[in-house]
């Protein structure tokens, strides 16, 4: 018995992500249901720690609608039920609306994980023969723009000079050590912070992420500081969310040991 139903869309409209909705071109975002909230326990954010998972913001906004939950929890069935006809129909998408944007002359953003992390890239070209470079038609000015962020070290490294998928890697608790290789190799990464964001952590630049989704177009080697959002970030004890007082004591006091031994 199918546990899905093919829904008429997949992708959603920018405007329905307080973040996406900064973004200075019109994005579409793919909304699946994270982590094994799905009727199979498949795991669709692999190194998804502890902190993140209880600060995830499947929940907020139109998330926190139970018909919204089960609409991406369908979708989330139907990919992993029939994965070639689910990658089929949202190269489709992909392709009608990047169409559109080409004959407006505009430009047009696609961010395939929403609340997923999942090689997006690799299946288009896998189970739908689209390779999403065939869409850029412009190199200087690319019609259609790809972008994600992952915790898989391996997928930051495999894409890190694609010309047309801009990927960061998101910073947890218990993944530092590959934050940071993640950095020194030129990719960006975007950690969580409890209040005011620093100028600078572990010797990298801050710049502030919550600006709008497509930050991350404009900068490389970066950390894209983003702001505590919801109640249950903001109580965060596992070490996701970095204190910024905390931080910003530790910083002041390293600062004026080295000026007393100089």
């Amino acid at each position: 018995m199918k546990n899905y139903n093919i829904p008429a869309r997949l992708l959603s409209p920018g405007h329905t992500n307080a973040k996406t909705a900064k973004n200075e071109i019109k994005t579409f975002i793919l909304y699946l249901a994270p982590h094994t909230q799905n009727s199979t326990g498949v795991n669709l954010c692999p190194k998804a720690s502890k902190g993140c998972a209880a600060a995830c913001l499947y929940n907020a906004g139109r998330g926190a609608f139970t018909s919204v939950q089960n609409a991406r929890i369908n979708k989330t069935n139907f990919y992993i039920s029939d994965k070639a006809l689910f990658i089929k129909k949202l190269a489709g998408e992909i392709v009608k609306e990047t169409a559109k944007a080409k004959k407006k002359g505009e430009q047009i953003a696609f961010r395939l994980n929403g609340t997923s992390d999942q090689d997006f890239v690799y299946l288009l070209k896998k189970y739908a023969g689209l390779d999403i470079l065939d869409l850029v038609y412009n190199i200087s000015k690319p019609t259609a723009i790809f972008y994600d962020y992952t915790k898989i070290l391996g997928k930051a490294k495999k894409y890190i000079d694609h010309p047309n998928y801009i990927v960061t890697f998101s910073r947890a608790e218990d993944n530092q050590a590959e934050a940071l290789e993640a950095l020194s190799l030129g990719a960006n990464v975007s950690a969580v912070f409890s209040d005011q964001l620093p100028t600078h952590y572990k010797g990298f630049k801050v710049v502030d992420g919550d600006v709008s989704d497509l930050v991350m177009l404009n900068y490389s080697g970066v950390i894209l500081g983003l702001k505590a959002k919801g109640r249950k970030a903001k109580e965060d004890t596992t070490g996701f969310i970095i204190n910024t007082d905390l931080f910003q004591i530790l910083n002041t006091k390293q600062n004026e040991q080295i000026k007393t031994t100089a």
